[in-house]
C-alpha cells in the first residue's frame, strides 16, 4: 500500500491546503516546522540556502510527521526533478513555466512511463512511500506549474490544459515584474489581484488547482475567501525574522 498524499486527500474532499516553507537549510529547522500542523512544507531550492546534498536530511527530517514533502526545484531540469523525488519528495514545485511545452516537459519527470518519462530508481522514495510506490506514484506525486512571466500569463489557458498538471501557483514577486508593478508581499495592486483571480478562473476552468504564496495569515485567508486551492502562509526565515522584531519593539514599547 503506498503513502497516500495528504494535499490530494484534502483537495478531493474540496478543502484547502496549508503550507509553509523553508527557506534556510537546517534538519532541526525543518523538523520543528514539520511539527507546527502545515499540511505541507516546501524545501526552496530555488531561492533558499538547500542545494541537492541538503535535500535527503530535510525529507528526513519533514518525513517525522504526516506533513507533505515538497521540493521547490532551482529550474525546469529533469534531472533535479527525478532527484528530488527519488529521495522523497511528494511534490514538485517548477518555477518559471512560459509555455504548454515547459509544462508538458515538468510533468513528464514526474510520471513513470508510459505517460512520463521520470527514471526509475526511488532509492529513498520506496521506503518513504512504500512497496506500492513504483506503481501507484503516478497518481500520488503532485507537480505544480508557477505562473510569474508575460509569457506565462501569456499561455496559461494551453498550460492549464496540459494532462496530469495537478496545480498552477502564483509566484508574486516575478508576477509582480511581469506586470510592470513593484514586488512586494501579498501585493493589493489592483492589476496584481485581477491577474490572480484570472488564473485561479482559468485553473478551475481545466479542473486543476489554483495556490497562492503569501506573506500573512490576513492575505492567506483573504486568497483561501477568493476561492484558492492552497495557501503558503509563511517560511522558516520570515518567522524568525518577524517573533525577533515583534520581541523587540515590544521591549522597547514598554521601557520607553
Amino acid at each position: 500500500m503506498v503513502r497516500p498524499n495528504k494535499m490530494k486527500q484534502i483537495w478531493r474532499e474540496g478543502r484547502w491546503v496549508t503550507m509553509g516553507w523553508l527557506s534556510l537549510s537546517h534538519g532541526f529547522t525543518a523538523e520543528v516546522m514539520a511539527r507546527q500542523g502545515f499540511d505541507a512544507l516546501v524545501i526552496d531550492m530555488q531561492h533558499g540556502f538547500t542545494d541537492m546534498n541538503d535535500v535527503w536530511p530535510l525529507l528526513q527530517a519533514i518525513s517525522q510527521t504526516d506533513t507533505v514533502p515538497v521540493v521547490r526545484v532551482p529550474w525546469n531540469d529533469p534531472a533535479t526533478i527525478m532527484k528530488a523525488l527519488d529521495l522523497g519528495a511528494y511534490g514538485i514545485i517548477v518555477p518559471l513555466i512560459d509555455t504548454a511545452e515547459d509544462a508538458a516537459k515538468a510533468v513528464a519527470a514526474c510520471r513513470y512511463p508510459p505517460v512520463g518519462m521520470r527514471s526509475s530508481g526511488p532509492v529513498r522514495a520506496l521506503h518513504y512511500g512504500g512497496a506500492d510506490y513504483v506503481a501507484q506514484a503516478n497518481d500520488e506525486m503532485v507537480v505544480m506549474a508557477m505562473i510569474e512571466t508575460k509569457e506565462g500569463i501569456a499561455n496559461l489557458d494551453a498550460i492549464c490544459a496540459t494532462p496530469g498538471l495537478d496545480a498552477v501557483y502564483i509566484g508574486p514577486s516575478d508576477l509582480s515584474f511581469a506586470l510592470g508593478v513593484t514586488p512586494r508581499p501579498d501585493n493589493p495592486d489592483p492589476l496584481h489581484m485581477a491577474t490572480c483571480d484570472r488564473i485561479r478562473d482559468v485553473a478551475h476552468k481545466h479542473g486543476i488547482k489554483a495556490c497562492m504564496h503569501c506573506a500573512s495569515a490576513a492575505f492567506a485567508a483573504g486568497a483561501v475567501k477568493r476561492g484558492f486551492d492552497l495557501v503558503m502562509l509563511t517560511s522558516d526565515l520570515n518567522s524568525m525574522i518577524a517573533g525577533v522584531r515583534r520581541q523587540l519593539e515590544d521591549l522597547k514599547a514598554a521601557t520607553a
